[in-house]
């Protein structure tokens, strides 16, 4: 009580150290930039605003199982409110990853740790004018008690794009775990394509894609590709840029967290878990699900569908892609429910009430089997991806049939099809924007882009299984959390909130 009552504090300085000086602190304060995206890896938060709400993913309760108070149903269905829980996380996280990165930006005097911290502040802003149109920016230097200023969403837009332009003007290469001049390639190229959704006028649109703008994105592509770093993965491959030697295998990985077996800060082991059956290997949360209509826009042939996959399958009976009908265990031994029934895994969910076997599963990323064939999957050795060369390619094929054009003369449609034949999928003859956000979604389902796409080709808001109405257009921006509008009166409340 005695110190609590003290008035005056008598303060000893015993020095200061600028963030790169030594240049150890620099790289450290760095290290906590790359640090906070090991939160994008999470099944909840960004992940889930991007995935649930869309046409590919949704969280069925199981009686008590994932009731979570409707945080996930809340997000399929469209119902969300600025109280929303993982709304909220979303927003403190993103916010803090670009203020520790700031942090780096305005204290280094290190061009490759700026450079790299650039590269970071843009990937976290993106993702916070993807999903709340607004970017408040706090002053490292100011007081803790100034309210950040907020940037539009078109101011934001632009401030990204320099951050990328000074990260591709002064990275090199890079292993896929640092920012690259191809990570910044890549993620301009994105920011670009999106341009004309984070320009309009009106959340939901309608969307104006300026030939420039395309441009950019096909010169950004031809970049990446002419370098002969990266290359798509050959025929019967595909999910080796996912496996648990991806760091080896796949040669399309530009930009993601690199995790080993003795060191996983973005483990992907949640990415298999949340779907898997209690009794499946390894035994699961028993969660999240696909939707039927999604995945029957798969040919049966198209190996993205799903595989046996060698070293996975015949040890413990998982496959690869999607999970339907009965599941199998090491010994292809039939497995059970808890109740004795068959573990047969069936199209029909119901998002508010479903049995423990109902729903399709997924599994992009899978663990290693041990010898034994177990899995420890605490430390799973899977690389997590974040930007991948074949999504460069299809964005390239999308500015192209969006009126821009290439200088190397490819078309649309013979980079679509240059994608989905070694995938084992048939030629197609027409390409229209239909066709190409579906062939997005059989390309990168479950890798955190299918909002995003969605919103950009005008679908998001459609009627979808379990959501039989079409949500409003404001819909396509989350609001900002009530409590960053009442402590912060820089901060707008996003229309329809």
């Amino acid at each position: 009580m005695v110190i609590a009552g003290c008035s005056k504090l008598d303060e000893e300085t015993f020095g200061s150290r600028s963030i790169d000086n030594p240049g150890v602190a620099g790289a450290a304060n760095l290290q906590g930039v790359y640090d906070q995206l090991n939160g994008q890896a999470d099944q909840a938060n960004t992940y889930a605003l991007q995935e649930h709400s869309t046409d590919e993913m949704m969280g069925p309760t199981r009686g008590t199982d994932w009731g979570d108070f409707g945080t996930w149903r809340k997000l399929h269905q469209h119902t969300w409110d600025p109280s929303h829980d993982q709304i909220n996380n979303t927003w403190d996280q993103l916010n803090t990853g670009v203020f520790r990165a700031t942090q780096v930006v305005d204290g280094s005097t290190d061009p490759s740790i700026k450079a790299q911290a650039s590269f970071l502040r843009a990937y976290f802003m993106f993702q916070v004018v993807d999903l709340f149109g607004q970017q408040p920016l706090r002053d490292p230097k100011g007081s803790p008690d100034d309210n950040p200023t907020v940037m539009s969403r078109v101011q934001a837009t632009d401030y990204i794009i320099k951050d990328l332009v000074f990260a591709e003007t002064t990275l090199g290469a890079a292993s896929p775990g640092r920012a690259s001049k191809a990570a910044a390639q890549a993620l301009l190229a994105k920011v670009y394509l999106n341009r004309a959704v984070f320009n309009a006028t009106t959340a939901g649109g309608p969307f104006t894609f300026a030939k420039a703008d395309m441009d950019k994105v096909i010169e950004y592509a031809n970049k990446i590709s002419s370098a002969g770093t990266y290359q798509l993965a050959g025929t019967g491959k595909y999910f080796d840029n996912f496996s648990w030697d991806n760091s080896i295998l796949s040669k399309e990985i530009i930009f993601g967290i690199e995790n080993s077996e003795t060191q996983a800060p973005g483990s992907t082991r949640n990415r298999w878990r949340m779907g898997l059956h209690y009794r499946q290997t390894p035994d699961g949360w028993n969660g999240f699900t696909t939707l039927a209509d999604f995945y029957k826009s798969f040919e049966p042939s198209d190996e993205r569908r799903g595989i046996a996959y060698p070293g996975l399958t015949d040890k413990i009976g998982l496959r690869t892609g999607f999970l339907i009908g009965q599941q199998f265990g090491p010994g292809n031994v039939a497995l059970k429910q808890r109740g004795g029934q068959p573990l047969i895994f069936t199209e029909v969910v119901n998002l508010n009430y479903s049995t423990e076997a109902q729903g399709i599963r997924v599994i992009k990323y899978f663990p290693k089997p041990k010898v034994d064939n177990t899995v420890n999957d605490d430390q799973a050795g899977n690389d997590y991806i974040f930007l991948r060369f074949a999504d460069v390619m299809l964005m390239k094929a999308e500015a192209i049939l969006r009126g821009g054009t290439d200088p190397a003369g490819q078309t649309a449609l013979s980079i679509v099809n240059a994608i989905r034949t070694p995938r084992g999928a048939s030629v197609i003859t027409l390409l229209d924007a239909k066709t190409l956000l579906a062939e997005r979604g059989r390309e990168l389902y479950y890798e955190g882009w299918r909002r995003n796409d969605q919103v950009r080709f005008g679908t998001f808001n459609d009627p979808v299984d379990q959501r039989s109405t079409k949500s409003p257009a404001t819909r396509t921006l989350y609001p900002i959390p009530q409590r960053a509008v009442d402590t912060n009166p820089n901060l707008k409340q996003n229309p329809g909130y």
